[in-house]
């Protein structure tokens, strides 16, 4: 049976990074926000169905992230209608990742996994996690970032302190080899 291991952690924890290490060791990865990304490029899945609701919002064939950001700043309903449409998508495109890619362990890389209820299908969730003042050097490091800009990203997401209560596993992100080193020490432990 495969071990279905959730990866998430608030903004500049480092999920991101841990989930290429993840990658590095083969272990199969799939990243919430690349299949999002997939199905609103030109061609993708969601295009024509976000198009119906919005077609302002596509923009050369493809979704416009942006456009959809001010449609959704306009009318917060909408929000809710493209999640309609774009969650079930997401679902399949995970289903296809798990279907191709067995083996004894994969990692769903889900920014907002327990916000999303993505917890409930998991085998265990992991949770990156650093202390505030390192998590905001790190976020306010990343071009055309602002402090009210991560303030607004930060009131989104649960409290990092509830997200390590909630998590299986705790990676503190502190140096990449002490990353590194946990992340081989969990593959051998759940993948063993």
């Amino acid at each position: 049976m495969t071990h279905l291991l959730g990866l998430t952690g608030s903004i500049g924890m480092g999920k991101s990074t841990t989930a290429q290490m993840f990658a590095h060791e083969g272990i199969p990865v799939w990243d919430a926000d690349a299949a999002v990304h997939r199905l609103y490029n030109r061609g993708g899945a969601a295009v024509a169905s976000v198009g119906r609701l919005f077609p302002q919002a596509i923009v050369d064939g493809a979704v416009s992230r942006p456009k959809l950001k001010g449609i959704i700043a306009d009318d917060p309903s909408a929000l809710e209608k493209i999640e309609q449409i774009v969650h079930p998508l997401v679902a399949a495109d995970r289903q296809a990742f798990i279907a191709k890619h067995g083996g004894p362990l994969v990692v769903f890389d889900i920014p907002l996994l327990f916000e999303t209820g993505a917890d409930d299908w998991l085998t265990s969730v992991l949770v990156v996690t650093a202390p505030p003042d390192v998590q905001k050097t790190r976020v306010l490091a990343r071009p055309g970032m602002t402090e009210d800009q991560f303030a607004a990203i930060l009131a989104r997401q649960m409290p990092d302190a509830e997200k390590r209560a909630r998590a299986d596993h705790v990676i503190e992100t502190l140096t990449l080899d002490d990353t590194r080193a946990a992340v081989r020490h969990l593959i051998s432990e759940l993948a063993g």
